[in-house]
């Protein structure tokens, strides 16, 4: 069984932060344009998951936060109603619009069924193309383009509600996943391990030595050769000491040389050669259970061809 689910949601498209905002709605059209011109996207299992319960949004969340958000979203419909402004900043560089609550509970929604459907053996491993993304989103705080933790919810989740022991997840987005590693540090449950550009967004990079994190900064420019070493040297022992009995991968594909958004040199035969190895540790410890979730990758062409790069390595196509 080597099926490959492909999970998103119409609500994903609605939430935008305001013109020319990089986080865009477009960023799925060229994902899904690139699978139908590839002919990739007819090999996959197109599924459509229901909006996440808030119970389980509060597995990796606050309460406080998760009230604060819808609050938010309430607040905004009736100032629109009276002529105020459309969007509600929560950072200087996120905001949300009305649809941004059902896209975030959409795109959290969407991570939790695919570890429903992989751990039923339904599925061998799943991409979520999902928006808004999740790793900059920590237990209290919203920030960095993410409302939800995607990731950090679905690997809590296989957790809790599935009785697993031992989870990783695997963050390779330019950007420190700063959000995952305040849910995440010192859970031993649940190793994470990441690459990202420093100094780089977020502010001092990561924040924890918790002895369930492996974190690789790297300076700017550093190229994929470079990259691959350090996943050997450091990544792979790692993950092979923690066992994982599923992956969950932070997917962000802003580290591409053509993307504006970091000063990485990844190409899309970069992507593919980690996905090899992410996929060679799930095939040997976690029945190749994985679940990949879209996070950043702004520009449009570099982030189709990584994102066809990434799955075509899933579905062994």
């Amino acid at each position: 069984m080597h099926k490959t689910g492909y999970f998103t949601h119409p609500a994903c498209r609605k939430h935008e932060m305001g013109a020319g905002h990089p986080e865009c709605p477009a960023r799925l059209d060229a994902i899904d344009d690139r699978l139908l011109i590839s002919g990739v996207g007819d090999a996959l299992e197109h599924l459509q998951a229901a909006p996440a319960a808030l119970a389980d949004i509060e597995l990796a969340h606050s309460r406080s936060l998760v009230s604060t958000l819808r609050g938010l979203t309430d607040t905004l419909r009736e100032d629109i109603n009276a002529g105020g402004p459309t969007h509600a900043q929560v950072d200087p560089d996120t905001s949300l619009n009305i649809y941004t609550w059902d896209a975030a509970l959409a795109a959290a929604g969407a991570t939790l069924a695919a570890t429903d459907a992989v751990l039923a053996g339904e599925l061998e491993n799943a991409f979520c193309a999902v928006r808004p993304p999740g790793h900059h989103a920590g237990r209290d705080t919203s920030s960095g383009f993410c409302f939800f933790n995607n990731v950090a919810i679905a690997a809590n989740y296989a957790l809790e509600r599935h009785g697993l022991k031992r989870v990783a997840i695997v963050d390779f987005d330019v950007h420190h996943g700063n959000g995952t590693e305040n849910i995440v540090a010192g859970d031993e449950r649940i190793l994470m391990v990441s690459f990202y550009q420093h100094p780089f967004y977020p502010e001092g990079g990561a924040q924890s030595d918790a002895a369930n994190l492996v974190n690789i900064p790297v300076p700017a420019y550093t190229r994929g050769m470079e990259v691959r070493e350090l996943i050997e040297m450091y990544w792979i022992p790692r993950l092979e000491e923690h066992r994982p009995e599923m992956i969950f991968i932070s997917a962000g594909f802003d580290a591409h040389r053509e993307d504006d958004m970091g000063q990485m040199g990844l190409v899309e035969q970069d992507y593919a050669w980690i996905t090899m190895r992410i996929k060679d540790i799930a095939r040997r410890y976690a029945k190749g259970r994985i679940v990949s979730s879209l996070e950043g990758g702004y520009d449009l062409s570099a982030l189709g061809r990584s994102v066809e790069a990434h799955i075509r390595v899933l579905a062994d196509l």
